[in-house]
């Protein structure tokens, strides 16, 4: 196993962006989906709620990431614009067999640059109680609970991050 590991660290990792409806993209998003539908309690249906609608649409003020591994896409996230100052990060996924590298932390990082990029002061997401693993990465990525801000029906927890402090201006200028 730490063979398999070390094997696995020293694999080149690249994010980049690409269409939301790439044949990558596509892939990753049903096995989002596949695994969301086994871990929830109630199971998962995209269709539900408006969870379809909410897919990242190429307005200006959104992205959507692939992280490979040699070439094969084993991770995906997004970003679209709620209004002028706040992004939503969805789509966040990394294959089982991706994980335990920072995969997650790095596509979360850049996802917040994007942000940034765009202008916008905050981001938000939201997650199922069945994904502690989420729940940990994001509380320790700095964001904080906040009220229901949507109405996604398989969501339990609901967070922000502010990317610039009040009163200061962006690290990143366009």
């Amino acid at each position: 196993m730490e063979t398999k590991q070390t094997e696995r660290a020293a694999a080149p990792v690249e994010i980049a962006g690409e269409p939301a409806d790439s044949e990558d993209a596509v892939r990753c998003v049903e096995a989002y989906f596949r695994e969301l539908d086994a871990r929830f309690e109630r199971g998962f249906d995209p269709g539900a709620g408006g969870y379809a609608r909410d897919a990242p649409k190429d307005e200006g003020k959104g992205c959507f990431l692939i992280a490979r591994i040699d070439g094969r896409a084993v991770g995906c996230g997004a970003l679209r614009a709620l209004d002028t100052e706040t992004g939503e990060i969805k789509r966040m996924w990394i294959a089982p067999e991706a994980r335990g590298m920072g995969l997650a932390r790095r596509l979360l990082d850049m996802l917040e640059e994007a942000a940034r990029g765009f202008g916008m002061k905050r981001v938000r997401l939201d997650t199922n109680r069945a994904l502690g693993e989420a729940q940990a990465l994001y509380r320790k990525a700095g964001y904080r609970e906040i009220a229901r801000y949507n109405d996604n029906l398989y969501a339990d927890f609901f967070f922000e991050k502010q990317l610039v402090q009040p009163g200061k201006s962006s690290p990143i200028s366009r």
